[in-house]
């Protein structure tokens, strides 16, 4: 699956054309990773707003209309206060922003048009919650994870947005010290609380029948957001899983395959340093079930951890998270079927 610390091999797709009538507020406020309520604010209060709009109510913005914005963006994050900040952006002239209180601050930071963070060519969304995350803005991020989900889903979003501007702010805390930490640290916390609200939200759905799905991380393991996303995706599908989370040990993943009878184990490993073959074979050859009944799981290696040679027979390796939720549908629906035997019974590829 994606991770937060390996860029995926997939191309980025290309930004979409704008509209001939323009852009929504909405779209606007994912490009910029602010509140829609801000723009409104700033039309209101300072007449950064759209030139036209559409039968004279709804907000429609141009090319033109979003350069002012990101100006207008660049220069408030720089410490430029709003006001002064319209009349440069309205103007195009550039205002130098406050000195700072005192020799011993804080270096500051220049997020810039693209908060200084190493995002490439990228989603403009990306770079949206990259500014919200460097302004450790957490009703914007939220807004934004919430609106992106509901417009391209889960798998989008989290493939698209979350994974590239996790790796930026990944890459930005590694080069500058102890910089950006919290950073990091407050946008994994929303990207969690984002994924963890599409799964509750989908707990009143129907349910499959097949036994459940175990997610797990390998021990010494703490990485889990991957995981986090995947069982989102199981239960927007209605397919049931038990996350156990970071750094499991074996004895408690056993006694948990044991006593669950799952139809797959998802084993976690960022890193060929945690990557666990012993316990991944150990969790594959398991069986359960009265005699002469005996049952298997299929262990999915999920994470660049796992890199190297094909998996043994009863193990996949899936390539991204969109491949891994369709391996999981497909066991399910081949142990809930009359031939499939339930218990875990799947059919084992290599």
């Amino acid at each position: 699956m994606n991770e937060p610390a390996q860029p995926g091999e997939r191309a980025e797709p290309a930004e979409p054309a704008e509209p001939a009538h323009g852009v929504t507020t909405g779209a606007v406020a994912r490009r910029l990773g602010v509140a829609p309520t801000t723009l409104r604010s700033w039309d209101r209060r300072y007449g950064i707003g759209p030139a036209a709009r559409e039968d004279g109510r709804h907000r429609r913005w141009t090319s033109g209309d979003i350069a002012v914005l990101q100006e207008m963006c660049r220069l408030t994050a720089s410490g430029v206060p709003p006001a002064e900040a319209a009349r440069a952006a309205r103007a195009g002239t550039v205002p130098t922003a406050p000195a700072p209180a005192a020799a011993t601050a804080a270096p500051a930071r220049q997020p810039g048009s693209g908060n200084g963070l190493p995002l490439g060519d990228v989603r403009q969304e990306c770079r949206g919650l990259g500014r919200a995350a460097v302004r450790l803005d957490s009703p914007t991020m939220d807004e934004l994870l919430g609106s992106l989900i509901g417009a391209y889903g889960l798998v989008t979003t989290w493939e698209e947005v979350m994974v590239p501007t996790l790796h930026a702010v990944g890459r930005k805390w590694e080069t500058s010290g102890d910089q950006y930490v919290e950073v990091e640290h407050l946008l994994s916390w929303h990207v969690s609380t984002a994924l963890r609200r599409v799964g509750i939200g989908a707990l009143s759905g129907p349910r499959a029948s097949a036994p459940p799905i175990l997610l797990a991380c390998v021990p010494g393991e703490q990485h889990t957001l991957p995981l986090e996303a995947l069982a989102a995706g199981l239960a927007e599908l209605g397919l049931p899983a038990r996350m156990f989370g970071a750094a499991v040990p074996p004895e408690a993943l056993d006694q948990a395959v044991r006593r669950t009878g799952p139809v797959a184990v998802v084993l976690w490993a960022q890193a060929r340093s945690t990557a666990h073959h012993a316990l991944a074979r150990h969790v594959a050859d398991t069986a359960w079930g009265v005699k002469g009944a005996r049952a298997r799981t299929t262990v999915l290696l999920a994470g660049p951890g796992w890199a190297g040679p094909v998996p043994a027979p009863g193990m996949l390796r899936p390539g991204g998270l969109r491949e891994a939720l369709g391996l999981l549908r497909g066991l399910c629906e081949a142990a809930s079927s009359p031939a499939g035997g339930g218990g875990g019974a799947a059919p084992q590829r290599s």
